[in-house]
């Protein structure tokens, strides 16, 4: 660790504590050179998935994007956020390889809302898959999944 004081590189650990929120470790350190005394922050480096866009970006997965997307889908519709909460929980869980296709992601978001709610499963079927006529609707009616177990969402 580099002294800020006088750019040394050696220091030695005076106090170390957790922080308040516990993803960090704060350590007060002190100069062997000049003694001056700073403060460090530790903490883990998490991996974060890639979305590998329509266009062949990638981008850091995000969650709140995810929670925005179903949130729009079912406002005003009775689906508390609780639900909102579980089906967000459950995709970020999935989302653990590398990188993940934002189409992946949406089939999994429409999955998770055919067995919460038809009109918010085909709000987001209607941007997700760029729906441009009312064909369309009447195409995703007839292929949309069927869930047996809506009782555990």
């Amino acid at each position: 660790m580099r002294c800020p004081a006088c750019g040394n590189t050696s220091s030695k650990v005076v106090d170390s504590r957790p922080a308040p929120d516990g993803d960090a470790i704060r350590r007060r350190r002190a100069c062997e050179r000049c003694g001056a005394r700073f403060t460090t922050w530790e903490r883990i480096e998490e991996l974060v998935p890639l979305v590998v866009k329509r266009d062949g970006r990638r981008e850091p997965f995000q969650r709140d994007k995810v929670r925005s997307s179903v949130s729009i889908a079912c406002r005003k519709r009775p689906v508390n956020a609780d639900q909102i909460e579980r089906i967000v929980a459950r995709i970020a869980d999935e989302v653990t390889d590398r990188e993940a296709s934002s189409e992946e992601l949406g089939r999994r978001v429409l999955d998770e809302l055919a067995g919460v709610d038809e009109v918010a499963y085909a709000r987001f079927a209607s941007v997700y898959l760029r729906f441009e006529s009312l064909q369309d609707f009447q195409d995703l009616a007839i292929e949309r999944p069927t869930h047996d177990d809506e009782d555990d969402r």
